[in-house]
C-alpha cells in the first residue's frame, strides 16, 4: 500500500492512498464465506457453495464494493500510522471509481495536530495568593463541626434564618398547577438558598401552619424562565442547639483530649485545604501564562464538533424543543446569538487547551500508569454516585475510557512542569511546588546520584 501525505493547512491534511488489488484478496475471501452462509445454491450445503457461482449470483461488482467498504477503516488507519499523520476527528473520505482488477485508490481529508512551539518554561513566572489562615475562618471550622453534632427542637415562633422548616410547595402558571414544581414534607435550612429565588425572604418570620404566596421564574421543566405563583405552607419549624464548645466535646467530635488540640488541628486543616487551592491557583495560572504566549492554530472542524457536543447536552435536555430552548435563553438572558458566539469563545479555549497539553505531554514523554488511570476513574464514579464497575462499562460502551487516559496524561503534563516555573505569592515570597508538583527529573536524578556518591 502506497500513501502520501498533502499539507492543505496548519490543521488538515490530504491522505493519498492506493492500495494494491493483491492486498484485498484476504478481504474477498472473508466476504466470499460470508456470502456463502447466507446464500442458498441447489446443489450445495450452506457455506460450500464456489465463489464463482456465488459471483454470478451477486455480482462482481458487489462484491468488490463489499469488499472495499469493510477494508476502508483498516487502510485508512495504516495509512495515518505509516505516514505518521496526527489525526484528530473523523475523515472525510472519497473513494475513486473502483475496477475489479485495479489498484483502489481514495483520499481522506482529515484534522490533524499542529506543530506548537513551546517556550522554555523557566522563562514563565506566575503569582498567586499568599496563604493566610485568619481566626474567622478558624471559627467556620468550629462551628461547622459543633453544626454536625447539634440537634433540632421545635420552636414556638416565626421562621428565622438558620432554622430548619418542614415545607410544602405548591405552583401555579396562568392559573394552571405545575406538578414538578409542587412538593410536600420538604425539610429546607431557611437562608440557604438552595431551593428557588424568593423562597427563603418568604419564610422568614412565618410560624407552623402558615401559608404564604410569593411570585418567581422557573429555571427548569416545561415553563422555565415563566413567573410562577408559588405557596409555601410551613409545617414545622426547628432551630438547631449546638453543644458546648469545651474539652467534653472535643473528646467526642475528634481524636482530641481538649479544645486547644482540637483548634490547633483546625488551624493545620484550614491551612492544607489552602495549599491545595495555591496549587489549583498555580496550575491555572500557569496554564493561562502559556495560553497567552503560545500561537495555536484551531481545527475548524474539531471546534465545531466541540460547539455542538456543548449545546447538544442543554438541546437534548430541553427535548430538542425550539420553544423550550427559546424559555431557556430568556431566563439566562441571552439572544442566540450571544448563546453561540459564548459556546464558541469555550469551545476554542477547550481545543486550543487540549491541544497545548497534548504537545507538552509529547514534548516531556508523558506516560500514565494502570494506577493513576484507575485512580481517575474510581474518582469520577465517586463524583457522579455511581459503583465503579458500572461507570466502567458505561465508559466502555461509549467508548471513552481513551478520554479519560488523555485527560489524565494532560494533567500529569502539566503538573510535570510547574517546576520549572517561577511561583511567587502576592507578598513577593517564593512559592516550594515540589509539595504537589513534584521535582524536575533532572534534578531530582541528579540529587539522588549525589546522595548515593555521599554513600559511596
Amino acid at each position: 500500500m502506497k500513501s502520501t501525505v498533502e499539507q492543505l493547512s496548519p490543521t488538515r491534511v490530504k491522505l493519498n492512498v492506493e492500495v494494491p488489488f493483491e492486498e484485498l484478496s484476504g478481504e474477498f475471501d472473508r466476504a466470499y464465506k460470508s456470502l456463502a452462509q447466507q446464500i442458498r445454491i441447489p446443489g450445495f450445503r450452506p457455506g460450500k457453495a464456489p465463489a464463482k457461482l456465488i459471483e454470478a449470483r451477486v455480482g462482481r461488482d458487489s462484491i468488490l464494493a463489499q469488499v472495499v467498504n469493510d477494508a476502508l477503516p483498516t487502510k485508512y488507519s495504516q495509512a495515518v500510522e505509516e505516514t505518521d499523520t496526527k489525526a484528530i476527528g473523523q475523515p472525510e473520505i472519497d473513494l475513486a471509481e473502483l475496477v475489479y482488477g485495479d489498484p483502489v485508490t481514495f483520499t481522506a481529508e482529515v484534522d490533524v495536530r499542529p506543530d506548537v512551539e513551546l517556550p522554555d518554561y523557566s522563562t514563565l513566572a506566575v503569582e498567586v495568593d499568599a496563604i493566610e489562615v485568619d481566626d474567622a475562618e478558624v471559627e467556620e471550622q468550629v462551628e461547622g463541626l459543633r453544626a454536625r453534632f447539634g440537634t433540632l427542637k421545635g420552636v414556638d415562633r416565626g421562621a428565622e434564618n438558620g432554622d430548619f422548616v418542614s415545607i410544602d410547595l405548591a405552583a401555579t402558571v396562568d392559573g394552571e398547577a405545575v406538578e414538578e414544581a409542587s412538593t410536600e414534607g420538604l425539610s429546607h435550612e431557611v437562608g440557604s438558598g438552595q431551593l428557588i429565588e424568593g423562597l427563603d425572604d418568604a419564610l422568614v418570620g412565618m410560624t407552623a401552619g402558615e401559608n404564604k404566596e410569593f411570585t418567581t421564574k422557573l429555571v427548569a421543566g416545561d415553563h422555565a424562565g415563566e413567573d410562577a405563583q408559588v405557596t409555601v405552607t410551613v409545617n414545622s419549624v426547628k432551630e438547631r442547639e449546638l453543644p458546648e464548645l469545651d474539652d467534653e466535646f472535643a473528646q467526642m467530635a475528634s481524636e482530641f483530649d481538649t479544645v486547644a488540640e482540637l483548634r490547633e488541628s483546625l488551624v493545620e486543616r484550614v491551612e492544607q485545604s489552602k495549599k491545595l487551592e495555591q496549587a489549583n491557583a498555580i496550575r491555572d495560572k500557569v496554564l493561562e501564562e502559556l495560553l497567552e504566549k503560545v500561537e495555536i492554530p484551531l481545527p475548524e472542524k474539531v471546534v465545531a464538533d466541540e460547539i455542538e457536543g456543548q449545546q447538544h447536552q442543554v438541546i437534548h435536555a430541553l427535548g430538542h424543543d425550539d420553544e423550550q430552548v427559546a424559555k431557556f435563553l430568556e431566563a439566562q438572558g441571552k439572544t442566540r446569538e450571544e448563546w453561540d458566539n459564548e459556546a464558541r469563545g469555550e469551545a476554542e479555549k477547550s481545543v486550543k487547551t487540549q491541544l497545548l497539553l497534548d504537545a507538552i505531554a509529547e514534548q516531556q514523554g508523558t506516560e500514565v500508569g494502570q494506577d493513576e488511570l484507575t485512580q481517575q476513574i474510581l474518582f469520577q464514579a465517586q463524583r457522579y454516585g455511581m459503583q465503579p464497575q458500572e461507570f466502567i462499562q458505561q465508559l466502555q460502551n461509549a467508548g471513552q475510557v481513551g478520554a479519560v487516559y488523555a485527560d489524565v496524561r494532560r494533567g500529569k503534563a502539566l503538573a510535570g512542569i510547574v517546576a520549572d516555573v517561577t511561583v511567587t505569592d502576592s507578598k513577593g515570597a517564593a512559592v516550594d511546588t515540589d509539595e504537589f508538583f513534584g521535582k524536575p527529573e533532572e534534578a531530582a536524578d541528579d540529587e539522588a546520584a549525589e546522595d548515593n556518591s555521599a554513600e559511596n
